[in-house]
């Protein structure tokens, strides 16, 4: 079976229309899954009626889209459509716009760089994590999400604009950005549906951007009076763009940190909601990164450096995101005609990569749907496909927050682990829902904070 271009052109699978909408209608981010693991690997055509996407899940094929032939398959058409009205033109768009931001954000996200911010951002995680001591005394179970979205958003809040932002304002910020990333699900779900209409989601998406640009737009204009050389992000951006053009507009600087924004917490607050579900399922997991934690950190603060030594965090996150990758979608529309896995596929036409269906492959994953942080050893890892993990994207559009990511969500856990034992005090299964761009659980989640008598007494 050829999985890249060849010379002979095959049909794809087809679902039709009426097994696909029942099926997408009541669990879209599992049955889109299904369909493609179904197919080992093939390429499905979707028959949503007028709307006939292409879904794409082989590593060989994810390998095509996103960095053989990745000029050809462009950020644009109606999957795009919902989110642009948020994030505007930068680092998440194509063409010019895509390569300004680029060049001028790429520097700022390299892991020598992020490592010269983790020590602020230690501070503030370390700082909110002792803020849950009230829970853990009481016995109250926190709200993951809440708690979670929080400190991730504060953390990521000081990395953008330091100082000039009040924690009040900043606090503000996440519920708006939270609403937009879960109020696109229809749109996302029916991307044929007219923008003349308004739809289920449309009015709150609307209103939280309105709310968000005018938090973030004082900001930028703080800083450009200020005209101060700082390490937060919101001053390189100017100083970058003004090198670049001459002239630092608000739109595209606001535009810019939208993008980095969403990227840095949305993903990382939601990869830290799955996490602990599946520690509280696999006990011996959670002793390890204890044990790791313990040994490493001991009582002390944690610190950027304790990062490096501790592994096993690491390979934890590495298996919730594959199982659990925050990108669950990733869409794509053809420049010209072109041809994937012996399937001739039209100019103009919808591909839809799926990191969620590539990540359950048992071609390339044994046991996929079972969580083993042992699947990253260093002596396993060599054997991958490299495009068969994909939960921040390949090629050139790679998420340029990955060791953001990393050094931020080891060191919330770290914190956690240190200060109390976390533990489920209702246990539940959780399931995925269409809440728009990132993968989110349907249920609540609650945590309790026993706590550790040595540290609460420090």
């Amino acid at each position: 079976m050829p999985h890249a271009r060849g010379t002979s052109v095959i049909r794809p699978q087809v679902v039709p229309f009426y097994r696909a909408i029942p099926r997408l209608v009541k669990d879209p981010v599992t049955e889109l899954a299904r369909m493609a693991t179904d197919a080992a690997g093939r390429v499905v055509r979707l028959d949503l009626g007028p709307f006939r996407p292409y879904l794409i899940s082989h590593p060989d094929h994810v390998q095509q889209v996103l960095k053989t032939d990745w000029t050809n398959f462009v950020r644009a058409g109606m999957f795009w459509q919902p989110l642009q009205r948020l994030i505007g033109q930068s680092i998440m768009g194509e063409g010019e716009a895509w390569a300004s931001a680029r060049k001028i954000l790429q520097p700022l996200f390299t892991a020598r760089y992020t490592a010269s911010l983790a020590e602020d951002m230690a501070d503030i995680i370390a700082e909110r994590i002792v803020e849950l001591d009230d829970f853990a005394r009481t016995g109250r179970p926190i709200d993951v999400e809440h708690q979670m979205t929080s400190i991730v958003n504060q953390a990521v809040i000081q990395l953008l604009f330091g100082g000039r932002i009040t924690r009040d304002t900043a606090e503000r910020l996440a519920p708006e950005f939270a609403t937009c990333a879960s109020s696109i699900g229809f749109r996302m779900l029916f991307p044929s549906a007219p923008y003349s209409i308004r739809v289920p989601g449309d009015r709150a998406f609307l209103r939280s951007t309105r709310k968000i640009h005018e938090i973030i737009d004082p900001l930028i204009e703080r800083a450009q009076r200020e005209n101060t050389e700082s390490k937060e992000v919101v001053s390189a951006l100017l100083t970058a763009r003004l090198e670049q053009g001459g002239g630092a507009d608000l739109r595209q600087i606001r535009d810019d940190l939208v993008n980095v924004y969403g990227a840095a917490s949305e993903n990382t607050a939601m990869s830290l909601m799955w996490l602990w579900t599946v520690l509280h399922d696999h006990p011996e997991v959670n002793a390890r990164l204890q044990e790791e934690i313990d040994r490493v950190v001991g009582g002390g603060p944690v610190r950027p450096s304790h990062v490096a030594d501790m592994p096993y965090i690491r390979m934890v996150l590495q298996e919730v995101v594959r199982i659990y990758p925050s990108a669950w979608v990733v869409p794509r529309q053809t420049v010209t005609e072109t041809e994937i896995g012996g399937v001739r596929i039209k100019a103009g036409s919808q591909v839809l990569i799926s990191p969620y269906a590539t990540h359950r492959l048992e071609e390339f994953w044994p046991r996929p749907t079972e969580f083993d942080p042992e699947r990253w050893a260093n002596e396993k890892t060599g054997r991958r496909h490299r495009y068969s993990f994909i939960p921040f994207g390949a090629g050139p559009h790679v998420c340029l927050g990955q060791h953001l990511f990393y050094i931020e969500a080891s060191l919330l856990i770290a914190n956690l682990f240190t200060r109390y034992r976390p533990a489920l005090p209702y246990p539940q299964k959780l399931t995925p829902v269409l809440g728009g761009a990132t993968l989110r659980p349907k249920e609540k989640l609650f945590l309790q904070l026993h706590p550790i008598e040595r540290n609460l007494a420090a």
